[in-house]
């Protein structure tokens, strides 16, 4: 345990013996980000089918360094690995666990397994890897979930945990595909849709919209990437960039305007080509798939949104964000769709405040999609995701059923995050028949909130919105469910003639934790209605019911070293042991048998010794 100044003092008499492992990765890892923003800390990762993930962290720093997760971003209940190498050579490395905002203590079983470790005149590269699931209830697990990480280091090798830098960041590990894995095509071309020196509203919320024509090619052409473009110094004022392509007999109008304003036209066109919001980065689609341009069934225009949240009404913003396309002539087997799916945002949706947890459900029903689509809708192979919500979101799943039965949890994020919304691909495709039913769950916590939060466009309003990419694409862009809105104010002990008396009558309920629970109950037990829509803003209803989800059953835990824990690694794990030189490494750890055993067992009379350590 760490937590007085005294006992740090001995931290390096008592550091935790390193032994590097003689494996290392067989293949570059794929996947890598910068932690903070001062690209002080870089992280490398990939995972393999055992279910074990190895990092590479490399830090500038030659003091000690720092690396793990949290449940919530808060530092109790933390979970890290703490390392380095000493002016002399000497290595040291363990696994720790946070207790509170003063006391950090090492785990008794090890977990993570260090690989190799590095230092020169101005950084510290750590490899080392673990287990998804360990068996040390301690230790944070990693899942298909945004993860929140912690890493840190400090000037020199006298490790102040708490007082060294603390960086903390949300990022998803579980990537299948890097682009340097895809195709790139030998002939591209760029083209930016992006607004034109637009200037940002004092408000808290805008929406702005204009229409813009994709580029003119004489034939058929594939998009396979897209990229945000965010004005510099707007990054935390741009929450969403959407590009939504147009039906081609559709009448737009010229300029920028509000997308959900006074004029209705600003809102044409529903069909999602592709999106960015915070926290995202580019997406290549996969190597059998794109965006088609250039043939006559094929939309010439698309309306570009940015959502701008101007929280601080900071003054003179001028923007010119929007998305880069990248096409090409070199042509993919399929071409892509994207299907919107979850909550209708408006005007039915509702959340009630001082709720802890409470789920939302948007059914789609996709029993009419042949009939809609004006011919035999073909096999979807889903491929990628995007999930989004607002503020209150805490968690959000996909859930596939056929024939009444469910087939699988499709996506999932239960440590979803505002902060990070982005493209995510598959693990592998995923069949959708025309049938199916496609159930998306939002879970909100709203114990800050005094009133109800309603479904809209605001980031103060919430949504619940699943967006599939798939191929081959068909006439379909949207399928949304909510619930009838009357019946859940009847079992509220309200009444209603229409929806519109419907949610007026919501606000009239008494809102704690029991009408919280029943509101719950009675939105997801409600008849369900469900709104499909076409690219051409052709719309037809359907009804249908929510059913239970059955929960995955989590990952059996691994013990990286092979075995349970005795009484003897127990002891070594929680009493530190003496470091160990990376020059002539076996002769070392001969040589240093006999301290180990003093460690072991004369730990505890340091204590009896030193009184000020306790």
């Amino acid at each position: 345990m760490m937590s007085h100044p005294c006992m740090k003092s001995l931290l390096f008499l008592l550091s935790t013996l390193c032994l590097c492992s003689s494996h290392s990765s067989s293949r570059p890892l794929r996947f890598s980000a910068y932690l903070d923003p001062m690209q002080q800390v870089h992280l490398q990762w990939d995972h393999d089918s055992k279910e074990m993930i190895t990092f590479e962290l490399h830090v500038q720093s030659t003091g000690w360094v720092a690396f793990g997760f949290t449940t919530h971003g808060e530092l109790p209940g933390g979970d890290v690995v703490i390392g380095g190498v000493l002016p002399d050579g000497n290595m040291y490395f363990s696994d720790w666990h946070i207790v509170d905002e003063e006391t950090i203590v090492e785990d008794e079983s090890q977990d993570y397994e260090v690989l190799s470790m590095t230092e020169d005149e101005t950084s510290t590269t750590i490899t080392f890897r673990r287990y998804f699931q360990t068996c040390d209830p301690h230790d944070q697990p990693i899942t298909g979930d945004t993860l929140r990480l912690i890493s840190g280091f400090g000037p020199n090798d006298t490790i102040d945990f708490f007082k060294g830098k603390i960086i903390k960041k949300s990022l998803y590990l579980m990537l299948y595909h890097s682009e340097a894995e895809l195709n790139t095509p030998s002939v591209y071309y760029i083209y930016d849709l992006k607004l034109d020196d637009f200037p940002i509203p004092e408000e808290d919320t805008t929406y702005a919209c204009t229409f813009i024509p994709l580029p003119r090619v004489k034939t058929k052409h594939h998009i396979y990437k897209f990229e945000p473009i965010v004005t510099p110094r707007n990054e935390t004022i741009v929450h969403h960039i959407l590009v939504y392509a147009c039906g081609n007999a559709s009448v737009l109008p010229p300029g920028v305007g509000e997308c959900y304003g006074a004029d209705p036209d600003f809102a044409l066109c529903s069909q999602i080509v592709v999106g960015w919001a915070v926290g995202g980065g580019s997406y290549m689609f996969p190597d059998e798939t794109a965006i088609s341009i250039g043939t006559p069934r094929d939309f010439q225009w698309v309306r570009l949104e940015v959502h701008f949240s101007n929280f601080n009404s900071i003054p003179g913003l001028i923007d010119n964000s929007g998305i880069r396309l990248y096409y090409t002539p070199e042509l993919r087997p399929y071409d892509m769709g994207v299907l919107q799916t979850g909550y209708y945002t408006f005007p039915i949706h509702f959340i009630p405040p001082g709720a802890e947890s409470y789920n939302s459900y948007g059914l789609c029903n996709t029993s009419q999609f042949e009939e809609l689509n004006g011919m035999p809708v073909p096999d979807m192979h889903v491929f990628g995701f995007l999930l989004h919500t607002h503020l209150a979101g805490r968690g959000m799943r996909g859930v596939q059923y056929r024939d009444g039965k469910q087939l699988r949890i499709l996506c999932e994020d239960n440590k979803y995050s505002f902060n990070l919304q982005e493209t995510r691909d598959l693990k592998e495709l995923i069949t959708f028949k025309a049938g199916d039913e496609f159930l998306v769950e939002c879970r909100y916590e709203t114990l800050d909130r005094t009133s109800l939060t309603f479904g809209g466009p605001s980031t103060l309003n919430e949504m619940c919105l699943a967006f599939l990419f798939y191929y081959p694409r068909n006439n379909i862009s949207s399928c949304m469910g909510y619930a009838n809105i009357q019946d859940v104010a009847q079992e509220l002990g309200q009444t209603a003639a229409d929806p519109m008396e419907g949610m007026m009558a919501i606000n009239l309920v008494d809102w704690n934790n029991d009408t919280t629970k029943q509101a719950e109950k009675a939105c997801k037990e409600a008849e369900q209605i469900v709104i499909i829509k076409t690219i051409d803003e052709v719309i037809v209803n359907e009804t249908g019911f929510i059913r239970d989800i059955i929960d995955t059953e989590p990952l059996p835990c691994k013990r990286i070293f092979g075995s349970e824990p005795t009484a003897e690694t127990e002891g070594q794990a929680k009493f530190p042991a003496v470091m160990m030189s990376s020059s002539a490494p076996d002769t070392k750890a001969t040589l240093l048998l006999p301290v180990l055993l003093f460690v072991h067992f004369g730990f505890p009379w340091l204590f009896t010794i030193f009184p000020c350590m306790l």
